[in-house]
Parts: C-alpha cells; structure tokens; sequence
C-alpha cells in the first residue's frame, strides 16, 4: 500500500496563508538543505496529489523550473481534487468521483509515495478519513499575525513525532506519523 504524506509550509505561530504569510514566507531563502530535504522526501514519490487551488499555481510555476526537484515534481503523475476543473495539463488528472474515495484507491493501487501539497478543506477531509500517513511541517522563523490555521476544525488528532530536520536557515521541518 501507497503512503501518503503531505508537506505544508508554516510560520512559527501556526499560519500557512494570507497577506502576512507571504510576506514573511518571501524572506526565507531556500538553501542546499532544503532542496536536499525535498529530493529525500521526493524520492521514493509515485505521484502528487492536490487540491485545485494548489495544482494551478503549481501548474503556472514548476514547468518553468528546472533542476533535479522540478525534474522530478515535473514528471511525477499529479492527482487533482476539483469539483470545478474539466481539464487539466502538466501530466495531471482529476480524481473522479468523490476525492477521498479517489486517494483511498491511490494509495491501495501499489507501493511508494504520495506526496500531498498544499492545505485546506481537502487535507482535512483526508485526515478525518484517516488516509495521511505523514504530515511534514517546514516551520519558518517569522510571525505571520493572521491568516488561516493548519488544518483548522479538525477534532482532536493524534501525532507522533518522527523526525526533526533543522534546514540551517532558521527552518525546521517536523515529520509527524498520524494515528489514524
């Protein structure tokens, strides 16, 4: 069976989105740690999968990118959740029918790695049904002050703490193991 892991950039008080986030998150610099962390955490991976929101942008930036992590990113098969998009590019597909049910499938489908990008309603939904295996918080050293909240409304959730990666530029990275 597939794992499934997903990987969210956060400020130190727990904010991955707004204004405020992105400003502080354009400060932090990506070094050869964190590239060095992303080829760890993508080597193993099968294919993406993602919200729409996350597939667009992704969709605009990475097949402009290149280097050995967009190579990678770039060729993996992406996975779609969207109830909106009817069609897709950059080796990507909407998942059919109701997405959690879809990702149940992926991860049941064969072995290695999916790697979830991205965060919002279908994270959630992916928690609650007890399909993410891993969670992979890069937490960035600045104050973001408002903006939404890492997987917020969810009910009490426990997590085991696997790993802790120190990327040298004031970012960590905290590899949980959920319960499920």
């Amino acid at each position: 069976m597939r794992k499934l892991v997903e990987y969210d950039h956060l400020s130190i008080d727990g904010k991955m989105s707004g204004d405020a986030w992105w400003a502080g998150q354009q400060n932090v610099v990506p070094n050869d740690n964190h590239f060095a962390y992303q080829r760890e955490l993508l080597s193993s991976a099968v294919g993406l999968v993602l919200g729409r929101a996350t597939y667009e942008g992704f969709a605009e930036t990475w097949p402009t990118m290149t280097g050995e992590v967009a190579d990678k990113i770039n060729s993996l098969p992406k996975h779609v959740a969207s109830t909106t998009l009817t069609e897709t590019t950059w080796n990507a597909e909407v998942l059919a029918g109701d997405p959690v049910e879809a990702v149940a499938k992926l991860k049941e489908a064969g072995d290695g790695t999916l790697i979830k990008y991205g965060n919002g309603p279908f994270s959630r939904a992916l928690v609650e049904a007890g399909l993410l295996d891993e969670l992979h918080l890069s937490v960035s050293p600045f104050v973001a002050g408002s903006g939404e909240s890492l997987l917020s409304g969810l009910a009490t959730t426990a997590v085991e703490l696997k790993k802790v990666t120190d990327l040298g530029n004031g970012t960590v990275v905290l590899a949980y193991a959920l319960s499920g």
